[in-house]
């Protein structure tokens, strides 16, 4: 029997494996800014996908979601890697992502202080 060489961690899934083999990028124009959505709630007939992107759907439920740089820090992965993954759940219909607010919207003192907030909670 072999001892498991980092106890408590379970045995993530790879890149490939979760993306059907693809390594590009989507052509969705994905960034870390870019806020995702998943298109149902949580536990909505996603007992059969693996468990990354059951994870994923579950943290970011509409209509807040959250932003691509997060998710990847939430899931331990790297950014490249995961707008792979991103981009595979948004094919598949999955995920539905929105552009980051524009300049005119970032303006506002209340809303800087709020992301302000959420990230101190991180």
């Amino acid at each position: 029997m072999t001892a498991d060489p980092q106890p408590g961690r379970r045995r993530r899934t790879r890149l490939y494996a979760l993306t059907d083999g693809r390594t590009a990028a989507s052509r969705h124009g994905l960034t870390m800014d870019t806020v995702i959505t998943a298109a149902a709630e949580p536990g909505h007939g996603h007992g059969s996908l693996p468990t990354e992107w059951q994870e994923i759907l579950g943290m970011c439920p509409s209509p807040n979601g959250r932003a691509v740089a997060e998710i990847a820090a939430r899931m331990g992965m790297r950014l490249t890697p995961m707008v792979v993954l991103l981009g595979e759940l948004l094919e598949r219909g999955l995920i539905r992502h929105r552009p980051p607010l524009d300049a005119s919207e970032t303006s506002n003192v209340h809303l800087l202080m709020k992301i302000r907030d959420n990230l101190a909670r991180l």
